[in-house]
């Protein structure tokens, strides 16, 4: 793309806030901008956000960069969007919120998912027959868990009727956002595609299906339009472009949700080529040529951003969450010397702790199920402990067993995830937040075992996949080329020393798993089933 060449303004609302970018090909992200957003945890497994709220951040990042980079925004030709995934917005005719969005940490809907798909003949908990059918259009089928979009419209229907009365559409976050823009509903083959409610058999022809309606019992004209990623949805409406301080008329494209943008963002485009992220949520995906589905494991092929291509989808519930959530409890509090310095941040204050213990963390090993977990076991019971933990236990120790624990569970996913692909990875490219930090891209290689690619400005890889799903739009660039723009920035392997010994530390992760989730589930369903707390 040349100087003469349009720019695309791409946007990218995660949990913890929005980033927006402007970015050419050739030049790359001319600059971007983020706005911290608030995540309200609310009991028996509630997770929302305000969808206002991404709204005024996107705002408030645009009108930065504009200020900062008013010719390149003049340049603007299309907005391309990417959300967390499998959240749920349900808005009037008008497009108004009529709730907060229930987001993809929420379970809330699991005891309701539960009892649609079970039968008189059950396989796992699911009534065979709708198990079969399900599996046969989609993929896959709504997961016990309750996290699931068809989950949050199903609690909202049970528990919230009047509002369930005046949906107007229920709206994944991207497409929320592409409504602001446009004013126009629609979701795409990719967006739609954890309500398990279409078939996508066809991946260039994706539907909603009939008899999955009527197993949900969802009203189908309370749902998008569907459309692929690449589609443009409609043009920026005059009072949208104001808000945001961008010039009128500019084509907004579906947009895609973030595993999907990732898997564009990290230049690992090609089938089975693999990349790892690590935010706030982790997983492991790549392109597959085919359609298949692990129900034991959780994980399926789905719809690809790409035209008729499929992606691998997976997710594990809490990763950089944990170092959150760490330095929340040991750190911070009244004791001005465990705070943040200016210049300092809390993960640079983390990670030097981190580096001060030994490997193995004298043998404390965390297990960071925060929040549940979706895959390779899909269980909203499971929570977090640290174990073999003594008096001489120190601080340190502590730290490094986080950023531990999250590699042993992700060695937990990468083992399923190449048994799914039938292939052994030899690299990962690794992007995210997480991603940020040689300390952790080491500690990755020691413990799956094998090369790790940190990508350069990893934690940019969602605009920059947005962007370029831009670019595919206009033609500009093919998919298969994306990796020529995408640089590594360095390479890690492991070491042979200390792979060893964590080879022997991941075996007592997975037997602390497997000794332990029976008391989870007797623990932690109270919370759910209006025992005590």
């Amino acid at each position: 793309m040349s100087e003469k060449e349009p720019y695309v303004l791409a946007v990218d609302i995660g949990t913890s806030g929005v980033k927006t970018a402007i970015v050419s090909l050739n030049n790359g992200i001319i600059g971007w901008e983020f706005q911290k957003t608030r995540l309200i945890i609310l009991d028996r497994g509630g997770a929302e956000q305000d969808p206002l709220e991404w709204w005024e951040a996107f705002i408030t990042t645009s009108r930065r960069l504009v200020k900062r980079f008013p010719s390149q925004a003049e340049k603007l030709a299309l907005i391309s969007c990417t959300t967390q995934w499998s959240g749920t917005v349900p808005v009037d005719r008008e497009g108004n919120p009529l709730m907060n969005a229930i987001i993809w940490m929420d379970s809330r809907g699991a005891p309701i998912v539960r009892e649609i798909t079970r039968g008189k003949i059950n396989l796992q908990g699911y009534d065979i027959f709708k198990l079969l059918s399900w599996i046969r259009s989609t993929g896959g089928i709504p997961g016990h868990a309750g996290k699931d979009s068809i989950a949050h419209i199903l609690y909202i229907k049970e528990k919230h009727p009047h509002i369930y009365r005046d949906v107007y559409k229920f709206l994944e976050p991207k497409d929320y956002i592409n409504m602001k823009l446009t004013g126009n509903f629609f979701a795409t083959f990719d967006s739609i595609a954890l309500h398990w409610i279409t078939d996508n058999r066809n991946i260039g022809n994706v539907h909603y299906k009939d008899n999955l309606l009527k197993f949900v019992k969802i009203d189908k004209e309370k749902l998008p339009e569907l459309r692929r990623a690449v589609d443009i949805t409609g043009k920026i409406k005059k009072e949208a472009a104001g808000e945001l301080g961008i010039p009128e008329g500019i084509e907004v494209i579906g947009g895609t949700p973030d595993v999907h943008s990732a898997c564009i963002g990290s230049g690992a485009v090609k089938d089975y080529e693999p990349h790892l992220y690590i935010g706030t949520s982790s997983w492991i995906s790549c392109h597959v040529p085919f359609k298949k589905t692990d129900l034991l494991h959780n994980m399926a092929t789905l719809p690809s951003a790409i035209p008729d291509r499929y992606i691998l989808a997976d997710e594990q519930e809490t990763a950089g969450a944990c170092l959150d959530f760490i330095y929340d409890i040991l750190l911070s509090g009244n004791d001005s010397n465990k705070k943040a310095s200016p210049g300092e941040n809390k993960y640079e204050i983390l990670e030097a702790l981190a580096q001060r213990a030994e490997a193995g963390s004298g043998g404390v090993i965390f297990t960071p199920w925060l929040f549940g977990e979706r895959t390779p076991v899909e269980n909203s019971n499971l929570r977090s402990c640290f174990y073999n933990v003594s008096l001489n236990t120190t601080r340190e120790q502590f730290v490094r067993a986080v950023y531990e624990g999250v590699a042993f569970n992700t060695k937990w996913l990468l083992y399923y995830v190449e048994k799914f692909v039938k292939k052994k990875f030899a690299h990962l490219n690794i992007i995210g937040g997480g991603a940020y930090s040689d300390f952790w891209c080491q500690l990755f290689a020691d413990i799956l075992g094998c090369t790790i690619r940190q990508i350069e400005q990893p934690g940019l890889a969602n605009l920059r996949g947005a962007a370029f799903l831009g670019f595919i739009a206009r033609r500009v660039i093919a998919a298969d080329r994306i990796h020529e723009y995408v640089p590594v920035k360095n390479i890690f392997t492991p070491n042979q020393e200390k792979e060893k010994l964590y080879k022997e530390m991941f075996k007592t992760f997975l037997d602390i798993y497997r000794r332990n989730r029976k008391i989870f589930n007797r623990i932690n369903i109270k919370s759910f089933t209006g025992g005590v707390n």
